[in-house]
């Protein structure tokens, strides 16, 4: 890159046998009293107790959240490059009965024809979907994508490459959105959360033991107005205004900051996962000493949160950071691999001269954005080599005013001042918009292709990536329709 400095290194992630097992369907059970009903099959067809029926309250009358400053998302046009064909995504070879060529890689740059024009405020992915949701001006929740779970909330299995609306959610205002590996949730604007798609280990959170949740519906929570939604690769987080987190899905590694791991035998060989249903709210955070001291820390209130593949980083009211979940490759940033199955205080990280201001995690990675604005990074980008079993600075973003940041599986882009910055090691897949001369870069580069562009809003899919463009100026809307043209 033409500025100053070289990116740190990072490294090898352990693949976990546990992974390979951890989700055959008849070990996934909340707990051992569900063992009759699975084994009955008394979900199939949706049964189940009067508690864990859909809540049909009226929303209209619930009080709609504040809207910040500009409103839910300033509105601009949509940029996305990277994979297409979603059911290749993270895959070598394409799924028995799918389609190779079903979509193609976009290796720079493109708007998207198939919006016919209309202008976007939100956009979301995840490092583990290939599924997207975009909320327009006017308002329409529109998503596309891989759909074998039913994480589109449309009420079926059907692949979508044509943004389509999710006619369960018409009338509500989604103001955020996120995406797991095959689930889904959205926030409205009265502060209600709806899920959709993969619920084997209850990451849907709707109170139900259906497997799938085919239409978006309310999850099953109670109480203050829910400000901000993440998902992990099995698991859900939703941060409440008064700064209470709560999680659902699956414990494995911790990742629910529940004090457990909730793994049980059922048999001396076959083992299971007591998973959370319905939310629950994390109570308690910790700071541990050098001797390894665990002290309970009081009234910590959380502001903003990221959730990676197995794990999470969250900031509170007095830029804290705590991390919790699989501690693999230094991803929680404590400088060892330990997993953590409560909220502990990253040290590394502590105010006020290095407190945090926002967090973006990655499938194995993650990234702090500290006070003063630099960018700090810590896990593993790469497959190979080294990793940051603490946080360091990423030298090349150094003296970069950072807006916003998109992480997926290996890659990062980045929108600071007027340009957009990106990496990622091979193999890609047209997700740093490079273009197919460079399709890679181990350290950051500027996105050539956007040059000129304001870039207000990044979110990476695990082989694509979104951006939200200003257009309001002329000039601004000519640079954009230099750009090629993807259509379905």
């Amino acid at each position: 890159m033409s500025t100053k400095r070289k990116n740190t290194s990072t490294s090898k992630k352990p693949k976990s046998k546990a992974k390979k097992v951890e989700y055959d369907e008849e070990d996934e059970i909340s707990s051992p009293s569900d063992l009759e009903d699975a084994d009955a099959g008394s979900n199939a067809d949706g049964a189940e107790d009067a508690a864990a029926e859909e809540d049909l309250t009226d929303v209209s009358s619930i009080p709609e959240l504040r809207a910040p400053e500009g409103g839910w998302g300033k509105p601009g046009t949509l940029v996305m490059c990277g994979l297409t064909n979603w059911e290749m995504a993270g895959r070598k070879a394409p799924p028995k009965g799918v389609k190779a060529n079903v979509g193609r890689s976009l290796w720079s740059p493109h708007t998207f024809k198939n919006l016919n024009g209309s202008r976007v405020r939100l956009i979301a992915s995840g490092p583990s979907s290939a599924h997207n949701v975009i909320v327009t001006e006017d308002n329409r929740c529109l998503v596309f994508g891989k759909n074998d779970k039913g994480q589109l909330g449309l009420g079926d299995v059907k692949r979508r490459d044509d943004p389509t609306e999710v006619e369960a959610l018409k009338g509500h205002t989604v103001i955020a959105a996120a995406c797991g590996r095959n689930h889904t949730l959205f926030l409205t604007s009265r502060g209600i959360v709806f899920g959709a798609g993969d619920n084997k280990l209850g990451q849907c959170g709707v109170g139900k033991s259906d497997a799938t949740i085919l239409t978006a519906t309310k999850v099953k929570y109670t109480g203050a107005p829910i400000v901000k939604v993440g998902c992990g690769a099995e698991f859900s987080m939703i941060l409440d205004i008064k700064g209470g987190l709560h999680s659902f899905g699956t414990p494995e590694y911790g990742a629910l900051g529940h004090n457990t791991d909730g793994k049980y035998f059922i048999t001396n060989s076959k083992m299971a996962f007591h998973f959370e249903k319905v939310p629950k709210r994390i109570v308690l955070y910790v700071e541990k000493s050098k001797d390894g001291h665990v002290i309970p820390l009081d009234r910590v209130e959380i502001s903003d949160f990221s959730c990676g593949y197995h794990h999470t980083v969250a900031i509170d009211s007095k830029s804290r950071a705590f991390s919790w979940g699989f501690g693999g490759v230094g991803r929680l940033g404590h400088n060892e691999q330990r997993d953590e199955l409560v909220p502990r205080l990253i040290k590394f990280l502590e105010p006020p001269s290095r407190g945090v201001r926002s967090v973006h995690c990655g499938s194995t990675y993650s990234i702090a954005i500290n006070v003063h604005g630099s960018a700090l990074m810590f896990g593993q980008t790469k497959r190979t080599g080294e990793a940051n079993m603490y946080p360091k600075p990423i030298p090349d973003l150094s003296g970069w005013e950072i807006r916003c940041v998109g992480v997926s599986q290996t890659s990062v882009v980045v929108a600071a001042d007027e340009s957009v910055i990106a990496w990622g090691a091979s193999p890609t897949y047209g997700e740093l918009g490079f273009g197919d001369m460079r399709k890679s870069s181990t350290t950051p580069m500027e996105v050539k292709a956007l040059e000129g562009l304001y870039i207000t809003a990044i979110t990476c899919g695990l082989s694509h990536t979104m951006m939200i463009c200003r257009d309001e100026s002329e000039e601004e809307k000519a640079k954009i329709a230099e750009l090629a043209v993807y259509s379905v």
